[in-house]
């Protein structure tokens, strides 16, 4: 990746609407968006090479954000993974950046948090 190629970004949400407009926003802002609606293809398109950002809705079914988080975090500690949600508490929040997230971000939100994140 040069200096001026887009940052990477993986999105993951199950709400397809939602997937669509933070996708087209991450990518009006400059990054590179692969966006999956299913946590397990996301997964398998992670290795230890990747220089990006995972971007996860928690509420999702078969694997949810917390499971991925920790998968990603298996496969390499160093990627950031920032948790969205829209049914999460103080307690999630707090659990979620003592465990090593960068960012956990409460739904609705507005996606040039998301972006400047």
């Amino acid at each position: 990746m040069t200096t001026n190629d887009p940052a990477p970004v993986i999105l993951i949400d199950d709400d397809n609407d939602l997937l669509k407009a933070t996708r087209q926003t991450l990518e009006l802002a400059g990054f590179a968006v692969s966006a999956y609606s299913v946590a397990s293809e996301a997964l398998a398109t992670l290795d230890r090479n990747f220089a990006g950002v995972v971007v996860s809705d928690i509420r999702m079914p078969e694997i949810d954000g917390r499971q991925l988080f920790g998968r990603v975090l298996h496969l390499d500690p160093d990627i950031p993974v920032i948790l969205v949600t829209g049914h999460g508490d103080i307690a999630m929040a707090v659990k979620a950046i003592k465990d090593g997230a960068y960012d956990f971000i409460t739904k609705p939100f507005a996606t040039e948090r998301l972006a400047q994140s």
